[in-house]
């Protein structure tokens, strides 16, 4: 699985498209122009086995490369990785690949201009200089703002366009020869009213809650890492169908702190109520008020690793933490898996290390 933080640092225009993060769509963008991909991983989210499929532009493009993309699969430590990789493929790839432009007939450019004057040019936010690319803007019912965009081959308005949204749940758009961008457009609000009890949802956590992480979350996440007290955390994951039903709940922490949290979850799940917002409902079943945003500050539920003295490494947080109640330091995977290996006293039994800790030696 991507880190969603870094996934969109390097390739923000493509996006996971379920909640397992084993499907992306969107684009990647090379010598400045934007290409259609699709990457399917399996459920082990394993990249040699992974699927892509792209368009013919791209294929034809990247045609003599294959065997090298199919090397980086294999080779590639993450899904970000190997992106960047690609990216670098495709570029080189691109300078070396003569223009493949099929110019387009008169009647798109008269259509589409047609169709963008029966939509409105005040519901157009962006078109490029060749009229292949339209982004459509959209305001739902509470003010939010969203982004449609669209990339359209020289077949319009018989092909669709290839519709990229921010959404957490597929978007697919209905299409018949005859239907035009207010079709989208009217399908693109449909959708957005669907989604908008889940937004409001996540929209109420992020506004009353410290999230730890995603920094910054897309409308497409699904996710949150909230803040319960020091060093300690939950991350609920949301269905964006069922927003009102009770999340999946993981807890970060000490086993002495998220222990009792566990129980009150198991013993008061019966009590969720639908009616009420998924926030109320977390405090109730928990029994616990999240920090105040008003009096605490995030640097308070923020503490470096105990081990490289920083909050993020690669995109990762401290999320393992100290056992013992008068330490509870917290430290990432990657540095405390590489500390405990190197301990001659410590242990390994499957693919669990047991060791000291690096900063109270219990």
């Amino acid at each position: 699985m991507a880190a969603p933080g870094a996934l969109l640092r390097q390739c923000p225009l493509l996006l996971p498209q379920n909640r397992h993060g084993t499907a992306y769509e969107g684009f990647l963008t090379a010598q400045g122009r934007d290409f259609h991909i699709r990457i399917l991983l399996p459920m082990d989210c394993q990249l040699k086995n992974a699927r892509i499929e792209c368009s013919w532009h791209l294929k034809k493009i990247l045609h003599g490369y294959q065997h090298i993309v199919k090397q980086r699969l294999h080779n590639s430590p993450d899904l970000v990785s190997f992106l960047v990789e690609l990216k670098t493929i495709m570029e080189i790839a691109l300078k070396n690949t003569p223009e493949l432009h099929i110019p387009r007939p008169p009647e798109y450019y008269s259509c589409l201009v047609r169709d963008i004057e029966i939509l409105g040019w005040n519901k157009v936010a962006y078109v490029d200089s060749g009229l292949s690319t339209v982004k459509m803007k959209a305001e739902d019912s509470c003010g939010r703002q969203h982004l449609i965009t669209l990339k359209l081959n020289a077949k319009y308005p018989t092909d669709p366009p290839d519709c990229l949204v921010d959404f957490p749940v597929q978007f697919a758009v209905s299409w018949m020869p005859q239907n035009s961008l207010i079709d989208i457009y009217n399908q693109f609000l449909a959708a957005l009213e669907s989604l908008k009890e889940f937004w409001d949802a996540m929209d109420e956590i992020d506004g009353n809650t410290w999230v730890l992480e995603p920094e910054n979350p897309p409308r497409s996440a699904t996710t949150r890492r909230i803040a319960v007290g020091s060093n300690v955390s939950v991350t609920v994951e949301v269905d964006p169908r069922h927003p009102t039903m009770l999340p999946e709940c993981y807890f970060l922490g000490a086993d002495h702190v998220v222990n009792p949290l566990r129980i009150k979850l198991n013993n008061n799940m019966h009590l969720w109520d639908p009616e009420i917002s998924l926030l109320q409902n977390l405090k109730d079943i928990l029994e616990i008020d999240f920090p105040s945003r008003a009096v605490l500050e995030k640097s308070d539920f923020t503490k470096e690793c105990g081990i490289c003295y920083a909050y993020r490494l690669d995109g990762a947080t401290p999320d393992h933490v100290c056992d013992e109640p008068r330490c509870g330091q917290p430290f990432h995977q990657a540095c405390l898996a590489e500390w405990l290996q190197g301990l001659p006293s410590s242990r390994q039994s499957f693919n669990v290390i047991f060791g000291e800790c690096p900063y109270c030696n219990k």
